[in-house]
């Protein structure tokens, strides 16, 4: 199997009584993955570990800065039909972090009651793993696109730890 791309995801939450009430999503502006919700996040720069990546794109795309990541889960990203896209998402909730979250170029970001979360204009899968990781499950999954984003085929095994 060949060696994917390693990006970064980061959901903001807020709990209420041990449970997650709301998550921050991002319109992503401008580039892969425009015109859709989804968290911060992108690509590990040479001489980043994960958690600098996830904390540099934070602060780049909506101006907060985390203080703790909790790891929630490994998406292993598959297009067929432009394998430069393929890529291992490392996915994250973090639940502390200083600033309130900002417009930026790249990003708008905006809270979401979990019953609210608008998942026709997120990406296609989402709606697949993110109910899991919200409901307490940590998960790794392999997920293939189509052309246009439809799902091909998805795979999802819960864990008990990363």
């Amino acid at each position: 199997m060949e060696k994917l791309r390693d990006v970064t995801l980061v959901f903001l939450i807020e709990k209420d009584e041990g449970r997650i009430d709301k998550i921050c999503l991002a319109m992503k502006k401008r580039g892969f993955g425009a015109n859709r919700w989804n968290g911060v996040g992108g690509k590990v720069h040479d001489g980043e570990t994960l958690d600098q990546t996830a904390k540099r794109e934070a602060n780049e795309e909506i101006g907060v800065d985390l203080k703790n990541l909790i790891k929630i889960a490994e998406l292993s990203f598959y297009f067929p039909h432009n394998s430069d896209w393929n890529q291992m998402v490392h996915a994250y909730f973090c639940e502390d972090w200083e600033g309130d979250p900002v417009e930026s170029e790249e990003m708008k970001p905006d809270w979401f009651s979990i019953p609210e979360i608008p998942y026709s204009e997120m990406w296609p899968a989402d709606n697949f793993w993110l109910p899991e990781v919200i409901n307490g499950n940590l998960l790794k999954a392999v997920i293939h696109f189509g052309e246009g984003d439809v799902v091909l085929d998805k795979k999802l095994d819960i864990i008990e730890k990363f």
